[in-house]
């Protein structure tokens, strides 16, 4: 992707395209995840098909890896893989966005995108105001704010951690959902109503069944899908089920029958993560012209540093993944464009027992790998990837209690040290498939059928290649395929 000649305010062109010569050189970059030209990404924003295109933006600070004041970076695409760089679609230039354009959502009205979003703005003393903005895009590509905020502060009871708001039509006429902190510190999603997108009456706080300790909210993200309401969320400080080994926050979400407009009550009690991964966050979903249900992630979280800081750039997207609903889950899986990227494939049946296997043709780094369980009586099936003579990966499945696991203790250069090296889930039914998508500094697992997904960072301080399967205390029968994915 080429560095757009639209520049932030502040640094000259020189400067813009000499910091990102410096990034471009880095260890680690990416070949088909969508990452920041300069500094940091965070949060993807505005998801949209419109006029032709899928509309992308994403959180950005340009001059370096910190959470800076943030603008909007915006891509578009005709197929989800080849991503065109349109270059800074908000900057914060008003006053009620002056510390930052935070996230936000878009829709679809009279021919127009209507970008709704979170203005930052913090006073002579510091303190920070937030409100609830709006910019419209036109057909031709141009974006105009409103002059003014669509909801100047927060309501009553509410702190000014109020923000992220996410937008969908309803029975009667525009819904909005914001993240929000109550005055006691707990977090809450609060619920807006329109008809016309510009004016907004406060309808109340979302009533739901689930408690929690969290403090916030973030990135709430409402839809509706095979009879079911689900509710997407990033509850800042939930209690962890193991301590050492979990991120400082995670993504969830409730599922239960379709929210109540009226009443705004919406019935869903257990909470699910997401993603059981090292590094994923700020989650937002949007329908294509397909009617699919797609997500994208931020492949990173608030509050940690990465290798990559010093080079003067942080994070990914992951890939675009499509959304199914199935026994009251929410099943993740790659968009089949993701296909395009396949070279011509390498396929083997092998058979293992109390042993390891490895060929050549297994190998890489930007791949996409398919491991299809055919039988399996041993007691534990490993996959170590990316390695070389000091590191890798390792995926362990125990079938004695149905358990997979994540272990990057020897993935690369360490880091995050605080939350842990493992991360662990149960399966239903067993493992039956492993679908592994590597990039340069990034995996991708998505097991059986995205009944569970994993991802994580990683950054190898060698070229690790290698892909080696092992069976312990018993026998494994498998198809694998591999695919090397054209960058």
């Amino acid at each position: 992707m080429k560095i757009s000649f639209t520049k932030p305010d502040g640094i000259t062109e020189e400067e813009y395209l000499e910091l990102g010569k410096k990034v471009q050189n880095s260890p680690w970059r990416q070949s088909y995840h969508i990452q920041p030209v300069t500094g940091l990404l965070n949060d993807p924003n505005g998801l949209a098909w419109y006029n032709g295109y899928y509309h992308l933006f994403y959180q950005w600070f340009p001059f370096g890896p910190v959470h800076g004041t943030k603008y909007w970076y915006h891509l578009r695409s005709k197929d989800l893989i080849i991503w065109e760089d349109l270059g800074i679609g908000l900057a914060p230039d008003q006053s009620f966005d002056s510390h930052g354009v935070y996230s936000g959502s878009s829709i679809k009205k009279d021919g127009l995108l209507y970008l709704l979003y979170t203005g930052n703005h913090r006073d002579d003393d510091w303190v920070r105001h937030s409100s609830q903005c709006l910019a419209v895009m036109d057909q031709e590509g141009r974006i105009r704010k409103e002059t003014s905020p669509l909801i100047q502060e927060p309501p009553e009871g509410i702190t000014e951690h109020f923000r992220d708001p996410k937008v969908w039509k309803g029975k009667n006429g525009y819904l909005m959902i914001t993240g929000a902190q109550t005055i006691a510190q707990t977090g809450t999603a609060l619920i807006y109503q329109s008809s016309d997108l510009k004016k907004w009456k406060y309808r109340g706080e979302l009533t739901v069944p689930w408690k929690s300790k969290a403090y916030m909210w973030e990135c709430p993200d409402y839809f509706e899908a095979d009879g079911s309401g689900i509710l997407m969320m990033c509850p800042q400080g939930m209690e962890t089920e193991e301590s050492g080994n979990s991120n400082i926050y995670e993504s969830g979400y409730l599922i239960g029958s379709p929210m109540d407009e009226e009443t705004l009550i919406f019935d869903g009690n257990r909470y699910e993560k997401l993603d059981y991964g090292f590094d994923f966050y700020a989650p937002q979903t949007f329908l294509d012209s397909l009617g699919r249900r797609i997500l994208f992630g931020w492949m990173g979280l608030p509050e940690i540093s990465y290798p990559t800081d010093r080079y003067g750039w942080a994070h990914c997207l992951t890939i675009p993944r499509e959304l199914t609903i199935a026994e009251g889950r929410i099943r993740q899986n790659p968009v089949k464009e993701m296909e395009l990227l396949r070279s011509e494939p390498v396929c083997e049946t092998i058979l293992m027992e109390d042993e390891s296997y490895q060929d050549v043709r297994f190998y890489g780094r930007h791949y996409e790998l398919m491991v299809q369980i055919i039988n399996q009586t041993a007691g534990i099936f490993e996959m170590r990837v990316r390695q070389n003579k000091q590191e890798q990966t390792t995926i362990r499945y125990s079938g004695k209690d149905q358990m997979i696991c994540v272990d990057r203790s020897a993935s690369g250069e360490v880091f995050a040290k605080d939350y842990g090296s493992f991360r662990k889930a149960r399966l239903k039914n067993g493992l039956r498939e492993l679908r592994i998508f590597s990039d340069e500094s990034s995996l991708e697992i998505f097991v059986n059928q995205g009944e569970v997904c994993f991802s994580l960072r990683i950054f190898p301080k060698e070229s690790g290649v290698e892909t080696v399967f092992t069976a312990r205390e018993g026998s494994v029968k498998a198809t694998i395929q591999k695919w090397n994915l054209k960058v």
